[in-house]
């Protein structure tokens, strides 16, 4: 997949994938600032910010803002993570300079006016009451502060109602002029596009950006003494259960094998976990794997709904298919399947612009350069069942194991006992 790159003399990065048999554009704007680059003081300040650059710029209202690309048929949306924050927008190609001059006037000339400052913060706050509510999405918040206890990767990214309460004017414009500059920046674009008109518009955009330096992160800190359980008792229809495993970083060598792992464990509805517990036991409805990675470290994600009556036996099944795969090497077949649901879900998802642009910037912020996939999927074919295995016995380890349940149940020290290893 040919890209081009160019680095303006302000430090800013343009990075395109065109696309010529298509008829739209997807671009983005990524600064590399995020959730655990906040202080305590801070916390909340990466997507209250992603808020705030939508309700106007000097040029435009935030109607006007959402007019000028929802009228040309497009769409515009932002995303806040621990190490990133992204604004990006698609629309025909043909509209690729006001897409771009949209998308750079909110992320470089935003207002604070005090007034949008506080109808925002109480669109956050009802956020914030939506994830409480919801108890697939309040489990994970808790079992990442659990698993990284007291650090801002265990914090939640939209903050708290007492972190956001103090921010004003003030704070607003100082994060924007520490981390939104030319080091920390990056402009990604991806469909039927020419790169150097995209390097001579962003010129004129983000040219004058001061350069700035890309902000500092504490290096995370996992905790190894042994499985961890929190239960919240709540008076709801489902069970709600995530666990939590220590895994490599997305700058880890070890990371193709442990992303087959969790596809070979609960990766689609082939899986292990996925045909032992729903399809022959009928023990849950939902239950999927996923990885989370970041720079320096990683957690496996197991995820599961299910009646209460069921926990107990649903942990001894999961704790039971994570010895098999330490001790025993997975089949050759089975982790074929599994490398090819990978990179066939890569090369469809190819196909979109709005996928190549996400990638060429998460990418260029991960690794410093661009990964054709060709090079990634040649890493996820040449891994072993024996790296599996390997991967499997440093990760599927109770010592690191963090659980989280939300449902009606009373807190069992008993559920865990079965992941001891024998």
């Amino acid at each position: 997949m040919t890209t081009h790159t160019t680095k303006l003399s302000n430090g800013v990065q343009v990075v395109s994938c065109p696309m010529p048999h298509v008829e739209s554009v997807a671009v983005g704007i990524w600064a590399a600032v995020g959730g655990r680059h906040e202080t305590p003081a801070l916390h909340g300040m990466s997507h209250f910010m992603e808020h705030m650059v939508f309700k106007g710029t000097a040029r435009r209202s935030a109607r006007r803002i959402m007019q000028e690309i929802e009228g040309i048929g497009g769409d515009i949306n932002a995303n806040t993570t621990e190490e990133q924050t992204c604004y990006y927008a698609s629309a025909p190609s043909e509209y690729l300079t006001q897409v771009l001059d949209v998308l750079t006037d909110i992320y470089r000339h935003p207002r604070f006016v005090p007034a949008d400052i506080e109808l925002e913060r109480g669109v956050i706050n009802e956020e914030i009451q939506m994830y409480l509510d919801e108890p697939s999405q309040h489990v994970q918040e808790i079992l990442h502060e659990k698993f990284w206890p007291n650090q801002a990767l265990g914090r939640p990214l939209t903050g708290t109602p007492e972190s956001i309460a103090p921010f004003q004017t003030k704070d607003f414009s100082d994060y924007l002029a520490t981390h939104y500059q030319g080091h920390s920046t990056i402009v990604t674009a991806a469909g039927n596009l020419d790169h150097s008109r995209l390097v001579e518009q962003v010129e004129k955009s983000l040219g004058s950006l001061r350069r700035g330096t890309k902000p500092a992160e504490a290096r995370a800190r996992i905790r190894r003494s042994g499985p961890k359980l929190h239960v919240v008792t709540k008076d709801t229809q489902q069970t709600n259960v995530a666990i939590g495993l220590p895994a490599p970083g997305y700058r880890d060598s070890e990371r193709f094998a442990a992303n087959l792992l969790h596809v070979l464990l609960g990766g689609n509805a082939s899986s292990r976990l996925f045909q032992e517990l729903r399809e022959k036991r009928g023990y849950c409805y939902s239950i999927s794997t996923y990885p989370v990675s970041f720079s320096d470290t990683g957690m496996l994600n197991l995820s599961i709904g299910l009646d209460a009556k069921n926990l107990g036996k649903a942990f001894q099944v999961i704790a039971r298919q994570f010895a098999l795969i330490r001790e025993q090497r997975c089949r050759p077949a089975e982790l074929r399947r599994a490398k090819e649901y990978i990179i066939g879900l890569s090369r469809m998802s190819m196909e979109r612009t709005s996928s190549q642009s996400s990638r060429i910037g998460q990418s260029l912020l991960a690794h410093g350069r661009v990964l054709d996939p060709s090079e990634v999927y040649a890493k996820i074919r040449a891994v072993t069942p024996e790296e599996i295995q390997e991967v499997a016995r440093k990760i599927l380890q109770p010592e690191g194991m963090s659980a989280v349940v939300i449902g009606p149940v009373k807190r069992s020290e008993t559920w865990l006992d079965a992941f001891a290893v024998k």
